[in-house]
């Protein structure tokens, strides 16, 4: 009887922490393929046959249909390049270049993968929009007040993420080569 109830136990506790790590895996993203370049995290085989068992358990939780591998590459940021985590209350730029690509979309995010509710319906921006310096860099800020230029309204949210799609491009093709590729910067500025 001692044997079975310590069976029993070991059974249900082995239960519990693969569940629940299982469960944290699919809230918190798994790392699985993955590459970064600056604050930019991209896992390119989720839309491919390769993809990882835990990011295709995370794809059928949020129902988001990931970009295919021949399609282009989708890059995910929920910091900017100091490392903190992006505040709707905090004016952010995000400016630079981007890699070669036929087009991409720069969109926001709340935490829920859902898009941000805004009195203006602007949620992104697209490479056929953007307005662009002379040498062709740009910058784009992300603040909850209205700001000259490129702007995107925050809506004073806590956090966010930014997603940053890339379609027709070599990046995440090739990952070892796509490391070194010109990544626009997350700059944080003032908070409110």
């Amino acid at each position: 009887m001692r044997l079975l109830a310590g069976l029993l136990l070991a059974f249900a506790v082995a239960a519990l922490v693969g569940l629940g790590t299982t469960l944290l895996t699919l809230s918190r993203g798994t790392a699985f393929g993955s590459f970064t370049i600056g604050a930019w995290t991209a896992w390119p085989k989720t839309g491919s046959v390769d993809i990882d068992p835990y990011a295709r358990a995370t794809i059928s939780r949020s129902g988001a249909l990931p970009i295919g591998l021949g399609d282009g590459v989708a890059f995910f940021a929920n910091a900017d390049d100091g490392g903190e985590l992006l505040d709707g209350r905090c004016d952010v730029t995000v400016a630079g270049t981007t890699p070669q690509a036929r087009y991409w979309t720069l969109t926001l995010y709340d935490p829920e993968g859902r898009l941000m509710g805004n009195a203006l319906n602007r949620h992104g921006f697209t490479s056929q929009e953007i307005v662009r310096r002379p040498d062709g860099s740009f910058e784009i800020a992300i603040a909850p007040r209205a700001r000259a230029g490129n702007w995107l309204p925050s809506g004073g949210i806590e956090r966010y993420t930014l997603v940053f799609r890339l379609y027709d491009t070599p990046v995440g093709v090739a990952t070892r080569t796509g490391r070194e590729t010109p990544m626009p910067a997350i700059k944080r500025g003032r908070c409110s």
